[in-house]
């Protein structure tokens, strides 16, 4: 069975304050253009993230308005963006694309060895 995608989500990913700032400013000028939600900003690893994140949610229908908007609009923010599918770990390494640099992610929080 092909899987579903139910959801996506958009990692911003920052460093430091200055960048911390710049992730606030892109998270609210999206939250003004589209539908998503705009999770907390974390100023430490999280889960699989190895940097610090905020993480944006939108539904499937709206990936080809936002997508677009965030590359265009990213600065030097990489984003790290993936599907939902109740697959965390296809969602972590098989449905996912960058804006910007990519990043390791730690995938042993999926089990993975």
């Amino acid at each position: 069975m092909t899987p579903q995608i139910h959801y996506y989500h958009a990692h911003l990913y920052y460093t430091d304050e200055q960048s911390l700032v710049a992730a606030r400013e892109l998270a609210a000028q999206a939250e003004q253009h589209f539908p998503l939600r705009v999770g907390r900003f974390h100023e430490q690893p999280v889960g699989p993230h190895p940097l610090w994140s905020c993480q944006l949610s939108f539904a499937p229908e709206d990936f080809g308005r936002i997508i677009p908007w965030l590359a265009l609009n990213r600065g030097t923010l990489d984003i790290f963006v993936h599907a939902g599918t109740g697959d965390d770990l296809f969602d972590h390494t098989q449905g996912v694309m960058w804006l910007g640099s990519s990043h390791p992610l730690n995938l042993h929080v999926f089990g993975d060895e």
